[in-house]
């Protein structure tokens, strides 16, 4: 898989049209950490993930991508 769709915290933060500087401010990070986990160019800890989906309202499992290949 590539590192660069691990996450979907973009993808999220899009779907409940919200910010990653909302989310920063709501996580109390600062907004270069949220936009580094959205572009995936850092991946945020399990419990980070945690911490997003319940702050966005949404299943954690929505924040990753699958590893499942369709067949």
């Amino acid at each position: 898989m590539e590192n660069s769709t691990l996450n979907r915290i973009k993808g999220a933060l899009a779907d409940n049209q919200k910010s990653s500087k909302w989310l920063a401010q709501q996580l109390g990070k600062s907004p270069t950490t949220v936009s580094r986990w959205a572009s995936n160019k850092v991946q945020p800890s399990v419990g980070q993930l945690y911490e997003i989906a319940e702050v966005l309202n949404v299943d954690v499992r929505t924040l990753l991508v699958s590893n499942r290949v369709e067949v």
